[in-house]
């Protein structure tokens, strides 16, 4: 009884039914190993050998199906049909084989099914081969890559652009994008033009609308009507004039479905028609395809299977009639470079199955599989006939011509089912037209002028940044979802009305990289890298030598930034940012010259989380900030520069101050001695300009003793956290453990008292199911005769035990927490000390000079 392993427990259990009681299918659970982010993981000196690890979540599956092969000696790799799944078959052979778990006499195969249906499993486990390693080897040297670029790069931003998070081989260039979009936004001025249209009645009165297309005798362009006045001549051209047919022009047109659903169009579509990230695309494709519904949805293909085509054509003569039928079959050629990577489309694996059919109530799924359906339906239907009309009305001495376009469907085909979504695109007049014929005059109902403005460069969706991403050949299908996702975890990017803006340290990261690091980041550089890896994956080049052309131009950059210093990188953005944080001033002004003190100098700062602000280079003693950004955003909080002094309180000046944080109130003045006054946010729900000297001191007085908890005598506090107000049972509000509980306003942090406290609290430990709360005292036994300090017996989640300062000793089964005695106790104590070698309290070591660190280590990219 062969060992089938595929990756996902849901798989497992399908395909078991299908093979039956002669095969025992087990799941590896995804990934079984990985590049620890340590420095080695990947060693440029050996070769670039990579040390794997198994996963400490993987290790229970990895055992499991090394114990199903002792008595199973017959290993079938059945993970998924692609290059992620080909590395995973790979990683669990080695991993075995390092178990010794596989042995000579072990026969290893890798079968691969495009879908999960009986047939298609049990045809594909007819035709067995081995692991391709032309296709781990891609994987290996993308692994490689990822690892040097993340590795080496991210600490490079760490030390040198505070608060930035991680650089990646194929996510920083992605950010790039929205970057420059963002900055060619900001760089658009608008243009003014206008249009002239006439409401027209032919002879039967029935009515249509034409657009001027030829003023004094010229063909006008879009900018030629510049103005109000022009406009108003040009109505008056119009209205002057009788005009009538001059020609009809009918034209047959067809128009063909679009291709079968690739993974990157199959991401753009939902994003158009149901706004769903391509995250959430393709964990809903996952589901589908786990349950037998779907094709496997990592594609770069657009090719139809032969018995998928027949099935779609008798599922639409079936459905819709033999006139929608084409008299041959619609084929797709394949765009993806390397056929071993490029697998059927994504389809129906029934065709006559409609969403409504699916045994799942999960509304994505049954949206996402209708969307499949139709387009799989669409893309082998007849092509939709129509007739495009063209009429042109002028005057009789040609000096005004106007047109009007339309068209008529004579038969819908494929629109029937189905119509591609479009990005950012205005459709042209296609409205229908009434009965015109050459000659006819034209009655003129109304004239009228309109004003446009050229409009920006649409701000990127999660569907066009993908199209653009596979424009330009940037990275692939499998991984568009992961890096749109990732730059927007990272925080570099957010979503806004489903458009992708970049945030003030996405920007940093871009401006930093392009400046140090300008090859890495190119378009052009990362498709070639990525055709070199398609290569290495057909079999047509050593990856290797990729990853050694590679590594010494970049490890040369790396090294070059190495003398860097933190102002020297910030004074270079400050330069690449100018246009965008300094545009110049009308007058032609400086326009970096700080306006509130004269004196200083406008330039970007940044913060250690990332935040960037522009201030005055005679910080402290001017305090003039503004946002990152273009000047002229309106301030609204009512606080100038300098800050604004409320009163005095026991000496000290009281100050409300507008930080790049929001405002906030601060007790006294930043000296030598007193670096970091008091401070306090102001609430969101204060209005800043309206906050007075009461106020003020009410807030600098947080956080606020409520009094000790009446259970356990440990401190209650209120207090204004970054979410808002809340209560905490703790020693201190600064200790990390204890048992928080939200307030509902701001008012109550001053005017709670410890019996809504203690109920509020309660609520809280209840609604987590007693986690966190604080343990319970049951006996005080007295001091440690010895060292000192309380020893008592308390409480736990598993039963009884002693507590003394940090050691806790459970006692033993069956004594009573009565008949303990402190005699008792401290030998528990004690046990349990040595155990932990914490047996007696040690003076305090003596300070050692801070160590320099090591690079930290980076985070997956």
């Amino acid at each position: 009884m062969p060992v089938v392993v595929v990756e996902s427990p849901a798989k497992a259990k399908t395909i078991n039914a299908y093979l039956g009681n002669d095969y025992k299918v087990l799941a590896s659970y995804g990934h079984v190993r990985d590049l620890p982010p340590k420095d080695g993981s990947v060693d440029p000196d050996q070769e670039f050998e990579m040390l794997w690890e198994v996963a400490s979540d993987s290790k229970k599956h990895v055992k499991a199906i090394a114990d199903a092969l002792k008595d199973d000696n017959a290993l079938i790799l059945a993970t998924d049909p692609d290059r992620e799944g080909e590395a995973i078959s790979w990683h669990l052979q080695e991993a075995l084989t390092k178990r010794k778990s596989i042995k000579k006499d072990t026969p290893v195969s890798r079968v691969v099914f495009n879908a999960i249906t009986k047939t298609a499993v049990t045809e594909a486990m007819k035709n067995p081969r081995e692991v391709d390693m032309p296709l781990v080897e891609a994987y290996l040297a993308r692994r490689a890559l990822d690892y040097l670029v993340g590795f080496n790069l991210s600490p490079v931003l760490w030390r040198k652009l505070p608060g930035a998070k991680s650089a990646g081989r194929v996510q920083s260039v992605t950010l790039r994008l929205i970057v420059e979009r963002e900055m060619e936004i900001e760089a658009f001025r608008n243009r003014e033009y206008w249009s002239v249209k006439a409401l027209l009645a032919t002879p039967r009165g029935q009515e249509f609308e034409a657009r001027l297309t030829v003023l004094a005798g010229k063909k006008l362009d879009k900018f030629d009507i510049e103005n109000q006045t022009q406009a108003e001549m040009a109505v008056q051209a119009i209205t002057s004039r009788d005009l009538s047919v001059k020609s009809v022009e009918a034209k047959p047109a067809n128009r063909n479905p679009s291709a079968p659903f690739m993974t990157s169009t199959l991401q753009q579509e939902a994003s158009r028609k149901f706004g769903m990230g391509a995250r959430q695309t393709m964990s809903t494709a996952q589901r589908l395809y786990e349950a037998g519904y779907i094709t496997y949805m990592r594609t770069d293909g657009i090719d139809m299977a032969p018995e998928a085509v027949q099935a779609a054509r008798a599922a639409i003569e079936t459905l819709y009639g033999k006139d929608y039928v084409p008299g041959s079959p619609r084929m797709y050629k394949n765009k993806a470079k390397n056929a071993q990577e490029a697998h059927e489309c994504i389809r129906p694996t029934e065709m006559m199955t409609k969403a409504e059919d699916l045994k799942t109530s999960d509304a994505d799924q049954r949206k996402l599989y209708d969307l499949i359906w139709k387009r799989t339906l669409a893309c082998q239907m007849e092509a939709a006939r129509m007739e495009r009309t063209t009429v042109d009305v002028g005057s009789a001495d040609g000096q005004v011509e106007l047109r009007a376009t339309g068209q008529v469907v004579l038969f819908d085909g494929f629109l029937r089912v189905y119509e591609e979504g479009r990005d950012d695109v205005v459709d042209e007049d296609d409205k229908r037209l009434p009965q015109i014929d050459q000659g006819d005059a034209m009655d003129k109902r109304s004239v009228m002028p309109e004003q446009h403005f050229t409009q920006p460069p649409p701000r990127y969706t999660e569907a066009t940044l993908v199209k653009k991403m596979e424009e330009l050949g940037i990275g692939r299908p499998s991984t568009y979802a992961s890096i749109v996702t990732t730059i927007q975890d990272r925080e570099y990017v957010r979503k806004d009305k489903n458009r992708l803006i970049p945030e003030d340290k996405g920007r940093l990261v871009t401006a930093f990289l392009e400046n140090y690091f300008r090859k890495y980041v190119g378009y052009g550089f990362t498709a070639d890298l990525e055709d070199q890896l398609d290569d290495v994956s057909a079999g047509d080049a050593e990856y290797k030598e990729v990853l050694r052309r590679f590594w010494r131009d970049f490890s040369a950059a790396i090294a070059e930034t190495a003398d860097l210093r933190i102002t020297e990188v910030l004074e270079k953005i400050n330069e690449v940012l100018e246009p965008h944080l300094f545009p110049p001033n009308e007058d032609g002004t400086d326009p970096r010259l700080c306006p509130n003190c004269g004196a200083g100098r406008l330039s970007m700062r940044t913060a250690r989380s990332g935040g960037a602000f522009i201030g005055c280079s005679n910080y402290p003693e001017c305090r003039y900030t503004r946002a990152f950004g273009p000047p002229g955003e309106e301030d609204d909080s009512g606080i100038p520069p300098e800050g604004k002094l409320l009163g005095e309180d026991a000496g000290d000046k009281i100050y409300a101050f507008k930080g790049r944080f929001g405002p906030y109130v601060q007790r006294g003045e930043v000296t030598e001695d007193n670096k970091k006054p008091p401070r306090q946010s102001i609430p969101k729900d204060w209005p800043p300009e309206d906050v007075d000297l009461p106020q003020a001191l009410k807030l600098l007085s947080l956080p606020r003793e409520i009094g000790p908890h009446p259970e356990d005598g440990v401190t209650v506090w209120s207090n204004i956290g970054r979410y808002g107000p809340y209560l905490k049972h703790a020693a201190s509000t600064s200790e990390r453990g204890g048992t928080n509980a939200n307030l509902e306003s701001i008012d109550e942090v001053f005017t709670v008292g410890m019996n809504r406290a203690v109920q509020l609290l309660a609520e809280k430990v209840a609604s987590r199911g007693g986690r966190g709360a604080a343990a319970k005292t049951l006996r005080e036994l007295g001091e440690h005769p010895d060292q000192g300090g309380p020893v008592s017996i308390m409480e736990g989640k598993y039963g009884p035990y002693v507590k003394w300062e940090k050691v806790n000793a459970t006692l033993p089964k069956g004594s009573e927490p009565d008949d303990v005695t402190l005699e008792a106790a401290v030998l528990l104590i004690e046990e349990k000390a040595a155990k932990k070698g914490t047996g007696r309290r040690k003076a305090p070591a003596k300070k050692k000079a801070p160590a320099k660190k090591k690079a930290a280590t980076a985070k997956k990219a």
